[in-house]
């Protein structure tokens, strides 16, 4: 391991080890804290960020997005002090931690014992949205995480997430999507991050205004178990509350080859996403590159 991946995994480690006792009060301070500093320094990250919200509110002047800008490092920030919180947290915390509109999309669908696929973007706090999920409804669900490095920060996050009663399986490898299918065809419950394609085979999407690629897995998902997807939006207003929402089914079409159905279903999660980013800008922690015009012009990829 390198010193850098020593270092990072070190940071994680204090993060989780240290916050996770701090008074609310306090936590939330110094994350607005580091929110604001980070901002100030105006980093990659920052940058990138900014960027991104240009496009979601295009005509905003400089001022108007940097000030955006702020608001999302500390909302950023405050997922990292919920997350590095959540394992202190008691069930009751936890449920009183989220309120989702719409939630009998899922219910009903959990209770028809088809299977249902939730996909959100990187909006709040989805982690707490899935422990929210295992503690209010006593739902267990399988979900994926990308590998990250140092090997030992991604064992961390596995072992954080199954702590919250998620059952968490490799992005890469090549075995994650049998598995969620099995999970989908016995009746269960599958939670995907959805606004970023990690591999070389996402769908193109109309976005904002321009085009990304978004993974194909939800949809194809859904087509081949005959789960139920709906696309879910969170974000936060001035309360400890979260807030969020479960948004209408995305409906298989009944004509069309396989590829063609994917591009469909996958540009209505694309618009639905785009619904719920668009009226909590701040919400939205994307920090990386998105649309194909900011990734490399001849490959499509970062």
């Amino acid at each position: 391991m390198s010193a850098q991946d020593r270092l990072t995994d070190a940071l994680y480690g204090l993060g989780w080890g240290t916050v996770k006792k701090l008074p609310e009060p306090a936590a939330v301070r110094l994350g607005r804290t580091i929110a604001d500093l980070a901002w100030k320094q105006r980093g990659k990250g920052v940058q990138r960020l900014e960027s991104n919200y240009a496009r979601v509110v295009p005509g905003a002047s400089a001022e108007a997005l940097a000030e955006l800008s702020r608001a999302g490092m500390r909302s950023y920030l405050r997922y990292w002090m919920e997350s590095f919180r959540l394992p202190a947290w008691s069930k009751e915390r936890i449920k009183g931690g989220f309120e989702p509109k719409d939630l009998h999309h899922l219910t009903e669908g959990m209770a028809a014992g088809r299977g249902v696929v939730l996909a959100l973007p990187h909006l709040a706090n989805w982690d707490l949205a899935g422990a929210w999920v295992t503690t209010q409804l006593g739902i267990p669900f399988t979900t994926v995480a990308e590998r990250l490095k140092p090997e030992t920060l991604y064992d961390r996050f596995v072992a954080y997430r199954e702590g919250l009663g998620m059952e968490v399986l490799p992005h890469s490898g090549g075995t994650a999507f049998g598995t969620l299918a099995r999970r989908l065809r016995e009746g269960g419950l599958v939670c995907l991050v959805a606004d970023r394609d990690l591999s070389a085979s996402g769908v193109e999407v109309a976005f904002f205004g321009d085009t990304a690629r978004m993974p194909a897995g939800p949809a194809l998902l859904a087509q081949q178990t005959g789960a139920l997807l709906l696309p879910v939006t969170l974000w936060y207003d001035d309360s400890p509350v979260m807030r969020g929402r479960v948004h209408p089914p995305v409906e298989v079409p009944e004509s069309g080859t396989r590829a063609g159905k994917t591009s469909v279903m996958t540009q209505a999660l694309a618009d639905a996403f785009a619904t719920g980013i668009a009226d909590h800008p701040e919400d939205w922690h994307m920090l990386q590159r998105l649309w194909l015009a900011d990734l490399d012009p001849e490959k499509g990829r970062p």
